[in-house]
């Protein structure tokens, strides 16, 4: 194991699945993250030694350059979808992405992949779009062999996505989104993973990639979609856009009222904004063919995880044969 990769932030959502697949390929992880002690699940991904959590605060340098240090690789993967104290967008979308390619530049750091996103835009309608384009134009500004990726929305067992909407099932007999008819194209966490590798390891030219799923399909059909696996009847209703903004300010007053104590994980008037583009691969950029990936379609994952979310859990279906049974008796 003579290889070394830096993956910052890669003890999250996608961090774990790169992390998991280049201790598969034999290379030593070093895991940047702000709680290390947080982080251990992702030791057992290697022999022992193999995967290590290391402290990182993406907003210093001298900790940037730290946890860099010897890398042959890194990986940027930090992202947030709220501003909470001093993690901004603009300080970690755009400085911390920035700093990251700035250090492995001065370091000789042989390869370097950024994590961004589908819609990352200098005019988006969001700073999450803007910060990210911001953050795109530094890294390639310092990296210009960099590879950048653009997932779509991203699904898997850890997922924020369907996982959060499904959990709201439980609670109402209606279950409420904004701007239902938002078109997503939503790529399976492995595959962004598979992605990142291919960067890594050199068989991805540099670039920028947008990675979708198979399928473009809007937010209210997604939302049957799950449904239909959870074997959950609920009415989806599109929340009309005053509404919707209505709320989302309501939630961002309720965060700054109590001092961020209480987080906006609802609906943020950022997020909002987002939500009114389509969030799918553009025509004639680069994606999983460029990089010989065929990804995985939403329903074949969907059922391995959202089967907690079934009114009788992994005995739903038996509960279901049982009920039939009695019917034709």
């Amino acid at each position: 194991m003579s290889k070394l990769v830096t993956i910052y932030g890669g003890s999250g959502f996608l961090g774990r699945y790169i992390a998991r697949r280049m201790a598969k390929e034999g290379w030593r992880v070093r895991v940047a993250v702000r709680r290390p002690n947080e982080a251990m699940h992702v030791k057992p991904y290697g022999v022992p030694g193999q995967v290590e959590p290391v402290f990182c605060n993406i907003r210093d340098d001298a900790s940037v350059a730290a946890a860099m240090q010897g890398a042959d690789a890194v990986v940027n993967c930090v992202g947030v979808l709220n501003e909470l104290g001093k993690n901004s967008f603009a300080a970690v979308h755009t400085d911390g992405a920035e700093r990251i390619a700035r250090v492995s530049a001065a370091q000789g750091v042989a390869r370097i992949v950024h994590v961004s996103a589908i819609g990352a835009s200098a005019t988006g309608a969001s700073e999450y779009a803007r910060t990210k384009a911001a953050g795109e134009a530094a890294v390639l500004k310092n990296r210009a062999d960099a590879v950048i990726l653009r997932p779509s929305v991203i699904f898997g067992t850890e997922d924020g996505f369907f996982n959060r909407f499904a959990a709201m099932t439980r609670l109402s007999p209606v279950l409420p989104i904004a701007c239902g008819a938002t078109k997503f194209q939503p790529v399976f966490v492995d595959d962004v993973a598979k992605a990142a590798v291919a960067g890594i390891l050199g068989d991805a030219a540099s670039g920028t990639y947008e990675l979708g799923g198979p399928e473009v399909k809007s937010f209210r059909a997604l939302m049957t979609q799950m449904l239909e696996v959870i074997h959950r009847r609920r009415i989806v209703v599109s929340l009309p856009g005053p509404i919707a903004g209505l709320m989302a300010f309501g939630f961002d007053l309720l965060q700054k009222a109590s001092l961020q104590l209480i987080e906006n994980k609802t609906l943020t008037r950022d997020q909002l904004q987002n939500l009114k583009s389509d969030n799918v691969v553009s025509e004639g950029a680069k994606g999983f063919d460029a990089l010989g990936i065929r990804p995985v379609a939403l329903g074949s994952v969907l059922p391995d995880y959202l089967w907690k979310f079934r009114p009788s859990g992994q005995y739903d279906e038996m509960v279901g044969s049982a009920r039939n049974l009695r019917n034709d008796i």
